[in-house]
């Protein structure tokens, strides 16, 4: 049996990012491990840089999702005019400039400057609980570091993109559990519902009716790209009481 860390993820909107076509960006059902990864990482104020603790956290983690509140997609139709001496914010509370492209356009302002056109699918009031184990349980970072950065983050947090911000507190508590499965199975639920989405690791427990998928969601985080499959059950799963 081991111990499991429970965060609950829950936003007016959510951002589960797939994979990015031109100037359209897709949502997953489900949210990616490399998404989580960056969550855990982003909490404990590392930078993107640190590519060897990144992979490995992201070799340690294994992750399992509930979908525990009913949700809609929707699509934002984004415009925007940037100039080239336009800075954006980022979390680390410092400017970020853009390099300059010889796409931009003069303005009347004699400033150059691009319109950009994009869109951006959200989940709108989605609540997904996960449930994360940690293999060795006893490296660094431990379960216990992560959760303590999740309640003290080193910076903001936010769920897939950053106009995404959690409504509440991410920590939803401890579970003991043979599988990831049986975690999910055995969370509290916040509600009385029941038959709810999930998706787990495959080798991590099986229910009638699930399906076996493969999903490529592990970034090399010293390429800066995604590759990679890694196989996945996703079913239906009725809250299982206490195991006690």
């Amino acid at each position: 049996m081991a111990r499991y860390l429970l965060i609950r993820l829950s936003s007016p909107l959510i951002a589960f990012g797939g994979e990015t076509i031109d100037n359209y960006g897709v949502i997953r059902d489900f949210p990616a491990l490399s998404m989580v990864t960056g969550l855990i990482a982003n909490a404990l104020g590392w930078d993107r840089g640190d590519d060897v603790p990144h992979n490995r956290l992201q070799e340690r983690l294994r992750l399992g999702t509930r979908l525990e509140a009913q949700t809609q997609k929707l699509r934002e139709y984004q415009t925007a005019e940037l100039f080239e001496d336009d800075a954006g914010w980022t979390t680390f509370g410092q400017p970020e400039g853009r390099a300059k492209s010889p796409s931009y356009s003069m303005a009347k302002s004699g400033r150059k400057s691009l319109t950009l056109q994009r869109y951006r699918d959200y989940h709108a009031d989605l609540t997904a609980l996960l449930a994360l184990r940690l293999d060795p349980a006893d490296e660094s970072p431990t379960l216990d570091e992560v959760a303590q950065a999740m309640d003290r983050p080193q910076r903001p947090l936010f769920i897939g993109r950053k106009p995404c911000l959690p409504v509440g507190r991410l920590v939803a508590g401890w579970i003991d559990a043979d599988t990831v499965l049986q975690a999910l199975q055995f969370a509290p639920l916040v509600s009385g519902q029941q038959g709810l989405r999930a998706q787990w690791p495959d080798g991590e427990g099986q229910l009638p009716g699930d399906r076996l998928v493969d999903v490529c969601d592990e970034r090399n985080w010293t390429s800066g790209v995604h590759g990679g499959w890694r196989p996945v059950r996703e079913g239906l799963i009725r809250y299982a009481g206490s195991m006690s």
